[in-house]
């Protein structure tokens, strides 16, 4: 009798790329190019050696030229293409909320100034590499680094919507916090209305394990379910998955250091030979 096939394991086309599973690696790291910035009073910039530095306007576009730069090395140093990280209180993310953006100029107040930042990164990457190379990542309803916007729907929709003018190949977008109940976690299910409203690729990430995961697929909640720690912990998720083995242990003490080994790529494989 045939297996029963495994949603997450089924193949799926992504545009131009054709993958084995819908596993999706969302490696627990900083943002794309620039990382976490101070959002105090006068926000959007950089912690200068304890004094705050936010970024003025004239200096905005050059860092928009930076990540268009970046775009372009990643595509000459073979990868297949960027995310553009515009969630987690990191950079952009601090440009799109109303809860720590109070510029007064062009790139604050309404929702369209709040993401002209964002979505000018975005164009410049897909000008840079095509649009069917470029995916983001959104987290409208965390509240990471105090950074939380007081409409999070509204938000994540204006970014969709605008995100489907210019073509993006994917949206990852994270869940409410996950809670657990008796020792489970349970997913909120929260990103349906976003994922009928994009037209790209849709990928959920947020306390997703191998059932929950399979389930999302399954009913068509999701295309693809990003995992961050459980990747990191398990470079072969993908198969330990289709084996449904125990997973290794992931040390959350080891995720934000300079290390290149530990805790990095010291995690060990599957020993098919004991299965």
């Amino acid at each position: 009798m045939e297996a029963k096939a495994i949603p997450l394991l089924t193949p799926y086309t992504m545009g131009r790329f054709d993958l084995s599973h819908r596993l999706s690696a969302q490696w627990t790291s900083t943002s794309f190019l620039y990382g976490q910035a101070d959002h105090a009073s006068g926000s959007q910039g950089w912690n200068c050696g304890g004094i705050l530095c936010p970024n003025r306007e004239d200096e905005i576009p050059q860092i928009v030229s930076d990540f268009q730069l970046a775009a372009r090395n990643c595509i000459e140093a073979g990868f297949d293409g960027v995310e553009i990280h515009c969630a987690f209180g990191y950079l952009i993310e601090q440009f799109m909320k109303d809860s720590v953006n109070d510029r007064t100029d062009k790139y604050g107040g309404s929702m369209e100034n709040r993401c002209r930042f964002a979505l000018e990164v975005i164009q410049a990457a897909i000008d840079e590499i095509g649009a069917d190379r470029v995916g983001v990542r959104l987290s409208p309803y965390s509240n990471w680094l105090d950074c939380w916007d007081s409409d999070p729907d509204a938000l994540g929709l204006y970014m969709i919507h605008t995100m489907n003018k210019l073509g993006v190949l994917y949206c990852s977008m994270v869940e409410p916090e996950a809670v657990k109940v008796d020792g489970k976690v349970q997913i909120p299910y929260k990103l349906l209305h976003f994922r009928k409203a994009f037209a790209g690729t849709f990928i959920v990430a947020g306390g997703y394990n191998r059932e929950e995961g399979n389930k999302a697929v399954s009913e068509g909640y999701t295309d693809l379910v990003a995992y961050g720690k459980w990747f990191l912990a398990n470079p072969d998720l993908p198969k330990r998955f289709e084996l449904n083995t125990p997973l290794n242990k992931y040390d959350r003490s080891t995720f934000y250091t300079p290390d290149p080994v530990v805790g990095y790529t010291d995690y060990p494989f599957l020993d098919l030979s004991s299965v």
